[in-house]
C-alpha cells in the first residue's frame, strides 16, 4: 500500500568536504521545477566556507529551466562570495541545455581528474 505524502524527493543531494576549502556536491534525480530549493539551501552554507564548488551531476537525470535558473543562481551567488561554482559529469541533456542557452562558455566544466575542460 503506497502513501502519497511519502513519496520519493525529485532531487536528493550529497555533500562531501575536501581539502583546501572544496566541496563536492552529488546531485540525484532530477533538477525540476519544484525541487531547485533543494540544491540552494543544500549549496547556499557551503559559500561562506569553500573557494570552489563542484556540482558533479552524473546521477542528475533531467533539468528543465527552472532547474537551470537555479544553477545560473546558484553561480552568480558563488561568484559575489568570492566562490567558483564548477560542473562536472554532465549528462547529453544537461549540456545540450546549457549549450542552447549559450551558458557552456559562462559554467566551467572540469573533466573526471579535476581539470578545466575547454
Amino acid at each position: 500500500m503506497s502513501h502519497a505524502g511519502t513519496a520519493t524527493p525529485v532531487l536528493t543531494i550529497e555533500v562531501e568536504h575536501c581539502p583546501d576549502k572544496v566541496a563536492v556536491v552529488r546531485c540525484h534525480g532530477k533538477l525540476v521545477a519544484g525541487s531547485t530549493d533543494v540544491l540552494s539551501k543544500g549549496v547556499r552554507p557551503l559559500l561562506a566556507d569553500c573557494r570552489r564548488i563542484v556540482l558533479d551531476l552524473s546521477d542528475l537525470q533531467h533539468t528543465d529551466s527552472m532547474g537551470l535558473g537555479a544553477l545560473v543562481r546558484l553561480y552568480v551567488a558563488a561568484k559575489s562570495a568570492g566562490c567558483s561554482l564548477e560542473l562536472t559529469h554532465l549528462s547529453q541533456q544537461i549540456r545540450n541545455l546549457l549549450g542552447l542557452t549559450h551558458l557552456l562558455d559562462v559554467f566551467t566544466i572540469i573533466g573526471e581528474s579535476g581539470v578545466k575542460m575547454m
